[in-house]
């Protein structure tokens, strides 16, 4: 009987401590800091008549190589390219596979590259996809990608796009400028 008194005694002391520290210990300090952030926005143009630039293949992959501009239009600066591989085809439309690439060349102090995951891409005249990665200034970037087609044509091929980035980086991430 003793045993099961100090038994008792022993939970009912326990649980008292759980309380009383639940109920006097202070508040966990809430840092109101916001990871760094970077917003770009660029065009990525359509090729040039004759151009190598869109190889859509037999078995329906794409592999594509556009130029990106700090303008709409096809004479604006060239900043960088967007390179990319989608399998658009069933049993692959959701693959890992479709990657969209986008280097840049000292853009705004900035060079490296993001890379977008395109894998539940729909071919709608606004996309919205995830930022996966990047290198050199966007190591470590997530986040997401805005793309918007400009005017009407004929097919998604031929069209020119304006792709806005939201980047999101680690706290106390210094990204290299160049």
């Amino acid at each position: 009987m003793l045993s099961r008194i100090i038994y008792c005694s022993a939970v009912v002391l326990a649980t008292t401590a759980v309380i009383l520290l639940a109920l006097f210990s202070p508040l966990p300090h809430w840092s109101s800091r916001t990871t760094p952030q970077t917003t770009l926005s660029f065009y990525i143009q359509q090729p040039q008549p004759g151009s190598s630039a869109v190889a859509p293949h037999s078995v329906g992959a794409l592999i594509f190589h556009r130029w990106l501009t700090e303008g709409p239009d096809n004479t604006s600066r060239v900043v960088g390219k967007a390179q990319g591989f989608i399998i658009p085809v069933e049993g692959f439309a959701h693959s890992a596979f479709n990657i969209i690439y986008l280097t840049f060349h000292h853009v705004h102090d900035y060079a490296g590259s993001v890379s977008i995951e395109a894998k539940k891409l729909a071919f709608k005249e606004e996309e919205e996809l995830s930022v996966v990665g990047g290198t050199g200034s966007f190591a470590f970037a997530t986040g997401n990608a805005v793309f918007a087609q400009i005017g009407r044509q004929a097919s998604n091929m031929e069209a020119s796009y304006h792709i806005k980035l939201n980047l999101d980086f680690p706290d106390n991430f210094e990204r290299p400028k160049f």
